[in-house]
């Protein structure tokens, strides 16, 4: 018999197991056949893998319409709940109603993340949308501003869909086709923080803000079902060490440009192991890599801006130009137009722009996705400004309206492409790196929009923006040092070095 030949034959089962001789022992590897393996997420239909990424998009969508759908109502919540007379006290617990929820989204991906990569995506996404329905439960029952708080925090950690759906298109979609996906699921959360707000204005004036969080539950729900009925296990490592139980292999350790994962005899039977070094595992991607301290801070500030405006906006509106509260969230509509759009662009031009720039001699390089982001860095501070004089001289409302869409459309340019470079730079570590950007991310979110409104009051809304506008001004050259330097940077770090 030759020595050679492997024991199992690769595609003999359709498991593409094989046996590899060492000097001590006789280990397995164990891969998804090239042939065609109904397990590979790669190889699903086509049509299938778009509906997973529209059920996403779902999920994504109520994520934010449960979010941001209190925004125009939350000092009308405040004043209901706990009767404060207090301009200021309301209106900083206003904020904190809508920020707290980026605070708990901060903590949440920090077990979501490192567990989805020693369980696999389906059964944590699934338990994280069962404690995300319990919780919207406990805010829509709340009885006081200090529990609907804590229960507002608690429905934010049970948010999985930031970190987890781009670790699954990931899995699913070859580098190169992974930016229409990437923008669907994107554009999304945008149309719930633009309808949430819509509807929740009219809804609290003749039902009571508590029909919101209802419907809100109702959507995660239906979505729930979805989920638990369509979606499959789409994590490379997870179905492998699956196999490796049920043939009784050893997974050997591969390198990280074969997305596979390492898989001992312990974590075969008892994956739990591994589960501390997975939740270490953001950390330790975070420290190692400048690259991705640099896109964290930056993209933190971004997204923060939306926060900004949306907690900003209706006190504008009303106190201003004396909106009534049932017209405030319709003015939503204006930033996700602004935001479409900026999804459409990123949707038609990021592969296209990837692909043109990319040399046919060499592997694929994540810094040719931040052009769009280089643009959208250095024209969001002007949106800022625009939206902050608009305001503090009193010019008419559709300039207003223009400067929120406006900002919406380069918020998005400066954000997708982030995104698009994290999944493709870090593979199989995505999940881990997503929960780094998304814990900077949401904290910034948490308190920098907290600054905006005692900014105002000191400097007015033009100085005051331009002042927060600023700061994104000065972070604006960070997609600029990745786009020439993030290449040799990466090598720096054993999750992003190229073998």
């Amino acid at each position: 018999m030759d020595e050679t030949q492997p024991l199992l034959p690769p595609a003999t089962n359709g498991y593409g197991a094989h046996r590899q001789q060492g000097k001590t022992d006789s280990k397995s590897t164990l891969d998804f056949d090239p042939d065609g393996d109904p397990d590979d997420p790669q190889q699903w239909r086509t049509s299938y893998k778009w509906g997973v990424v529209l059920l996403l998009a779902f999920m994504a969508f109520t994520v934010t319409f449960n979010c941001i759908g209190l925004v125009p109502v939350a000092n009308n919540i405040v004043a209901d709940l706990d009767g404060s007379s207090g301009r200021q006290s309301t209106s900083t617990a206003a904020v904190l109603l809508v920020t707290i929820w980026e605070l708990g989204e901060a903590a949440g991906p920090l077990l979501i993340a490192p567990l989805s990569e020693v369980y696999g995506r389906y059964p944590v996404f699934n338990i994280a949308n069962g404690l995300f329905i319990a919780c919207t439960a406990l805010g829509a029952l709340s009885q006081s501003t200090g529990l609907l708080v804590f229960a507002r925090f608690l429905t934010g950690c049970a948010v999985a869909s930031n970190v987890l759906n781009p670790a699954i298109i990931g899995d699913m979609f070859p580098t190169k086709s992974r930016g229409s996906a990437m923008s669907i699921v994107m554009l999304a959360p945008l149309l719930g923080g633009a309808v949430g707000p819509a509807i929740a204005g009219v809804v609290a004036q003749t039902t009571g803000w508590r029909e919101i969080m209802w419907m809100s539950l109702g959507l995660a729900t239906v979505a729930e079902i979805l989920f638990l009925l369509l979606l499959r296990e789409t994590y490379k490592p997870a179905i492998l060490r699956k196999r490796a139980r049920e043939l009784g292999l050893v997974v050997r350790r591969a390198t990280k440009s074969d997305n596979t994962e390492a898989v001992t005899d312990a974590e075969t039977m008892h994956p739990e192991s591994s589960i501390w070094e997975s939740i270490k595992r953001p950390a330790s991607v975070f420290a190692s890599s400048v690259v991705l301290q640099m896109l964290s801070l930056y993209g933190a500030v971004i997204f923060a801006f939306y926060y900004v405006m949306s907690t900003t906006l209706p006190g504008i509106l009303q106190n201003i130009y004396s909106f009534p509260p049932t017209l405030v969230g319709s003015t939503f509509l204006s930033f996700s137009l602004g935001s479409t759009l900026g999804i459409v662009v990123c949707n038609t031009c990021l592969d296209r722009i990837t692909l043109r720039l990319q040399p046919a001699h060499l592997p694929h390089q994540p810094e040719l996705r931040l052009p769009i982001a280089i643009f959208g860095a250095f024209t969001l501070p002007l949106t800022l400004a625009l939206y902050g004089w608009t305001a503090q001289l009193r010019l008419p409302i559709p300039i207003l309206i223009l400067s929120v869409a406006l900002m919406g459309f380069t918020l998005i340019l400066g954000l997708l492409p982030v995104t698009s470079y994290v999944v493709d730079a870090f593979g199989m570590y995505s999940a881990s790196a997503l929960t780094a950007v998304l814990i900077t991310r949401c904290l910034m979110s948490t308190f920098l929009p907290m600054a905006a409104a005692p900014l105002a009051s000191v400097w007015g809304w033009g100085w005051g923006m331009c002042g927060l506008g600023s700061v994104c001004l000065v972070l604006a050259p960070v997609p600029v040092l990745v786009f020439g330097y993030g290449g040799r940077w990466r090598q720096r770090s054993a999750f992003t070095k190229e073998d």
